[in-house]
């Protein structure tokens, strides 16, 4: 599979009744367990201060992890994604381990 940098924004549309963006959000929390287990799910951070997340995933492809992967986590319908495809560098110190 490959990797990807995903900068995700999720912005629940003006009205939306609160207890429905609480279910999602649990559901979205389960989810994302469940895409880690299943190995696209590498990392995930929050900027300190800001509602934004960015994370490693792995796919196949971009059009994988667009429809398949983050098409599958509740709050996608509300989400605008930055996705970077990314390869290996030759100084990462993680390939001398």
């Amino acid at each position: 599979m490959k990797e990807f940098l995903v900068e995700l924004t999720t912005t629940p549309p003006a009205g939306t009744d609160p207890a429905e963006v609480d279910r999602r959000r649990a559901a979205e929390a389960a989810r994302a367990r469940e895409l880690a287990t299943q190995g696209h799910l590498l990392r995930l951070w929050r900027p300190v201060g800001e509602l934004r997340s960015i994370g490693v995933w792995r796919a196949d492809n971009e059009t994988e992890l667009r429809d398949k992967v983050l098409g599958s986590l509740p709050l996608w319908p509300w989400m605008t994604a930055a996705i970077t495809p990314l390869q290996p560098h030759p100084n990462d110190p993680a390939q001398d381990v």
